[in-house]
């Protein structure tokens, strides 16, 4: 891997985890959608979007537990 393939890797994930993001909101542009579908790996959806959702599903717990105990 070149220095050169660096920013555009970089970008590219964090163009992927907005993406993932906005996704979660529910809320997305068709015509961004559509350029995503160009852009983006699936394999760093995939792994991105996963991440997330145990990310979700952790705070959810710790939410529920500190709820509780108070």
């Amino acid at each position: 891997m070149s220095m050169a393939d660096s920013p555009r890797r970089q970008s590219s994930l964090w163009r992927t985890v907005k993406a993932i993001a906005w996704a979660f909101v529910g809320l997305r542009a068709r015509g961004d959608y559509e350029e995503d579908i160009k852009k983006l790996n699936p394999l760093h959806i995939i792994g991105i979007g996963l991440v997330a959702i145990f990310v979700f599903v952790a705070i959810l717990v710790l939410l529920v537990n500190w709820a509780v105990a108070h």
